[in-house]
C-alpha cells in the first residue's frame, strides 16, 4: 500500500471512530459513501487510438452526464454489444476487444458509469448502475450480447434479472462482484469499522434498495435467468474471490459455462487465450440475427 493509501486509510478510520463517538448512523452514512466512491484521484484519462474514432454518445440520467462511445462494422452482422466496467475502471480499459469485435461485424457500444471514466458523479452504488445499463439497454436496443467485468457484473446480472423485454441473447461475467456481503466484509475490515456501525450500514442499504447486502448477489440472481452465459473467474483472483462462486461450478446451471482461470488475476480479460473465448462466445450469434 502506497504512503498516500495508508495516509487516506487512518484518516478515515479516524473519521468514522470519532464520528461514530456521537451516532453510529451517522458513521455509518459517512462510511457507505465512501463504500460507494471510487478510489482513483486521476479524473483525464488519454484515449486509445480506437477510442479516437467512437462516435461519442451521452444522456442524462439522475443528475449525472452520462458519457459513452459506439462504433459501427463495415461488415455488420446485425448485433450489438455492449461493454460495462467494473468499479473505479472505464471504458478506455476494454479497448482490445473493440476491434476483433468489429471484425466479426458486432456493432459495439460502451458507456462509462456514473463517477467514472467521462462520466460526471461522485459516488455510485449497484442499484444506481443498473438503472444506467437498463436506459442503455432500452435507448439503443437491441443488445445481443453484453459483457461485464467486476461490479458491472452484478450491476448487469441484476438488471437483467428484472428485465422483461430487450434481454440479450448472450452474457459473459468477467469475475464479477459475486458477492456484496464479501465487499462489505472487506471494507469494515480494512476501515476497522465496529460492529454498531457495520449493522447501522446495512440498515442503510436496506433503507436505499429495500433489500439487505445479501441479496446483491450474483449467484442469487443467476438462477433466475435464462440467458446464455460465459462466467470466467480466476482462481487467485483478490478482489473477487473465486471461492465465492466456486460452488455454482457444481450446480445444474444448463444456461451457464464456465472458463476457469489460474495467475491471471483480476484483470483475466487482458489474457489472449480469455479474450478468443469471449469472442467465440459470441460469434455463435452470427447464425441468428434479429
Amino acid at each position: 500500500m502506497k504512503l498516500t493509501q495508508r495516509i487516506f486509510l487512518a484518516y478515515y478510520i479516524t473519521k468514522i471512530k470519532v464520528l461514530e463517538l456521537a451516532s453510529p448512523a451517522r458513521a455509518a452514512r459517512s462510511a457507505f459513501q465512501l463504500f460507494c466512491t471510487p478510489y482513483s484521484t486521476r479524473k483525464t484519462y488519454e484515449a486509445p487510438a480506437v477510442f479516437t474514432h467512437a462516435e461519442k454518445l451521452s444522456f442524462a440520467f439522475e443528475q449525472h452526464d452520462i458519457h459513452g462511445f459506439s462504433w459501427k462494422p463495415k461488415v455488420p452482422n446485425g448485433h450489438k454489444v455492449l461493454i460495462c466496467h467494473g468499479f473505479d475502471s472505464n471504458s478506455y480499459r476494454f479497448e482490445r476487444y473493440i476491434d476483433p469485435l468489429l471484425n466479426q461485424g458486432f456493432e459495439v457500444y460502451a458507456f462509462d458509469a456514473p463517477a467514472h471514466g467521462l462520466s460526471t458523479g461522485r459516488t455510485i452504488n449497484a442499484l444506481l448502475y443498473k438503472e444506467m445499463i437498463q436506459k442503455v439497454i432500452h435507448s439503443y436496443r437491441p443488445f445481443s450480447g453484453l459483457m461485464a467485468h467486476s461490479f458491472g457484473g452484478i450491476a448487469v446480472t441484476l438488471a437483467i434479472e428484472e428485465m422483461k423485454e430487450d434481454l440479450p441473447k448472450r452474457l459473459i461475467l468477467i469475475a464479477p462482484a459475486t458477492e456484496t456481503t464479501r465487499s462489505v466484509n472487506d471494507f469494515c475490515r480494512h476501515l476497522k469499522i465496529s460492529p454498531a456501525v457495520r449493522r447501522e450500514m446495512e440498515k442503510l442499504i436496506v433503507q436505499i434498495g429495500g433489500q439487505p447486502p445479501s441479496w446483491y448477489s450474483v449467484s442469487r440472481a443467476i438462477k433466475s435467468i435464462s440467458v446464455p452465459t460465459l462466467w470466467l473467474h480466476d482462481i487467485k483472483d483478490r478482489i473477487t474471490p473465486y471461492e465465492d462462486m466456486k460452488h455454482l461450478t457444481e450446480l445444474d446451471l444448463p444456461h451457464c459455462e464456465f472458463m476457469i482461470t489460474e495467475g491471471l488475476g483480476h484483470s483475466l480479460y487482458r489474457d489472449d487465450a480469455v479474450a478468443n473465448r469471449i469472442i467465440g462466445f459470441l460469434v455463435t450469434l452470427k447464425n441468428n440475427v434479429y
